[in-house]
């Protein structure tokens, strides 16, 4: 048997090298053949995409081909943050800051421009704006200026923690314009609430790359296969628990944190058998990273306001909006403590806000104890 399924192996790889020059859907097939011989189905991000879209008569494969711009940008950072500790020249500070003052890695800029430049080339989007540069990009060709969407987009998430290997990632979210197509886009289009978002996801580069992603119907996640170069569906209508058991903060600020906050934190520690409480801290230091695991075993991710960042510190538009967008997808929920996050009205580019996001029963409970806990000297943020 063992023989015969060398034999196999062999004529198959022969079949491959043989035909590897044919046309790009050639090539997938036989890498297809391959993964069914080894008795692993899969579906590509690309066939699962073009079958959704056949789900809506009226679209006309723009937002397909944005998500193709975002496969192909995360296949650059994979192959380069994968190689990050072999060079030298996209490792360590940049030397500049970005529009909120934060110290810029190398690594930042670098996958800023290559995710600026993957959807340069596309004709299907109006405008983009990044967390690393301070206004908005007007793409001014006629075919970008006649394009529906605009894309806002984090880089790289995490970033501090690349020069040691803990897990990063790239977040982003696409909405229609509102201003006139045919025009160049504006401020207004970039300033719009988070439930008017026609998808978001992020890509999370660690043991394995996995893109996850949302356009309003589920929640799905593609995990990468660097030898095929193909990201193939893993995680089929990600659900997140009601309840969970772990939460996320950076519980070194804890003297800074809201009185509600800090009184849940002492509940999520305390012993209750009825509610699998102490609850088990995990907290990465990448939103990405963070919320990733918490949405596939149950838990809540906080940043909450503090002295120090009285508004919160994660950015609305960049963080916030498509993190919240793709808790509720999944039937979760996010709040700044006070509100739904996907109904605040944005008021800058880079605004922040507080962030509570996560299994639904977990956000319910923080929001009630910040709502009987309130700080005399501290407001709702803005």
């Amino acid at each position: 048997m063992q023989f015969a399924h060398g034999v196999l192996r062999f004529f198959l790889w022969a079949r491959i090298l043989r035909q590897w020059h044919a046309p790009r859907i050639r090539r997938y097939n036989i890498a297809v053949d391959f993964c069914e011989y080894l008795g692993v189905f899969m579906q590509s991000l690309g066939e699962f995409i073009v079958m959704r879209q056949a789900e809506y008569p009226q679209a006309k494969g723009e937002l397909s081909g944005i998500l193709a711009a975002i496969r192909l940008a995360a296949k650059v950072l994979h192959r380069d943050i994968n190689r990050a500790g072999l060079v030298n020249d996209i490792l360590g500070e940049a030397g500049s800051e970005n529009v909120q003052g934060e110290a810029q890695k190398k690594l930042d800029i670098f996958a800023h421009e290559k995710i600026k430049a993957a959807f340069l080339a596309r004709d299907n989007v109006a405008g983009f704006a990044s967390e690393e540069e301070e206004d908005f990009i007007a793409f001014q060709s006629e075919k970008n200026r006649n394009a529906k969407y605009i894309v806002l987009t984090d880089p790289l998430d995490g970033s501090s923690n690349i020069d040691v290997n803990v897990a990063v990632g790239t977040i982003f979210s696409i909405y229609r314009r509102v201003t006139p197509i045919g025009t160049p886009v504006t401020l207004e289009d970039f300033l719009q609430p988070g439930n008017r978002q026609v998808a978001a996801g992020y890509v999370v580069y660690g043991s394995s790359t996995m893109l996850v992603y949302t356009t309003g119907n589920g929640v799905n996640g593609f995990t990468y296969d660097p030898s095929l170069g193909i990201f193939c569906l893993s995680h089929e209508n990600i659900r997140i628990p009601d309840d969970g058991t772990m939460y996320s903060i950076n519980e070194g600020q804890y003297l800074k944190f809201p009185l509600g906050v800090k009184k849940y934190i002492k509940y999520c520690q305390e012993a209750d058998k009825d509610t699998k409480r102490p609850y088990t801290s995990r907290y990465i230091g990448s939103l990405v990273a963070d919320f990733h695991r918490n949405m596939l075993k149950g838990g809540i991710y906080m940043y909450p306001s503090g002295s120090s960042y009285p508004n919160g510190k994660l950015r609305l538009n960049y963080e916030a909006n498509p993190m919240a967008f793709l808790a509720e997808q999944a039937g979760g929920s996010a709040t700044d403590g006070y509100r739904r996050i996907l109904d605040i009205q944005p008021t800058s580019l880079h605004q922040r806000v507080p962030l509570y996001v996560g299994s639904k029963n977990m956000v319910g409970k923080v929001m009630e104890m910040i709502r009987d806990n309130p700080d005399p000297e501290r407001k709702p943020a803005q």
